[in-house]
């Protein structure tokens, strides 16, 4: 890996940590919103949304620890796919969460980009190096 790889590492990293913590922050501070979008099947979903909250927050803290960097990577990626039935739940059923837009124009780039935070996670902790590996000739 060059410098330029790692320099866009560390900011990706930077980044992702400054997102998670401040969602950690709002599971703690607001946990009623998230429990609106929590789907029914999630047992002591109150309890859930407590500890994914500071789950987020040790998650950011530890991405910017080189040791822990890539088990960081690994469960900030498990953590944004087990997610993402809520966020599913939020845009079929139009649930009200201001400031939060309740349209399509946020609920259908934040559903497609879910992915994309599952890469990001693991790029940015050194788990994988897709799509900027070089090619073996």
């Amino acid at each position: 890996m060059g410098p330029e790889i790692d320099r866009t590492r560390a900011v990706m990293r930077f980044v992702l940590a400054a997102f998670y913590i401040a969602a950690g922050v709002a599971h703690l501070a607001v946990p009623d919103k998230f429990l609106a979008i929590t789907p029914s099947w999630v047992p002591f979903a109150a309890k859930v949304i407590l500890i994914t909250g500071v789950c987020e927050i040790a998650g950011a803290m530890a991405l910017m620890t080189k040791p822990l960097r890539w088990w960081a990577g690994v469960a900030l990626a498990l953590y944004a796919l087990c997610v993402w039935p809520a966020n599913i739940k939020h845009a079929l059923e139009g649930i009200d969460l201001p400031p939060i837009p309740n349209s399509w124009l946020y609920h259908g780039p934040r559903l497609v980009l879910q992915p994309v935070l599952v890469w990001w996670a693991m790029y940015c902790a050194g788990v994988i190096d897709w799509p900027w590996r070089r090619q073996r000739g």
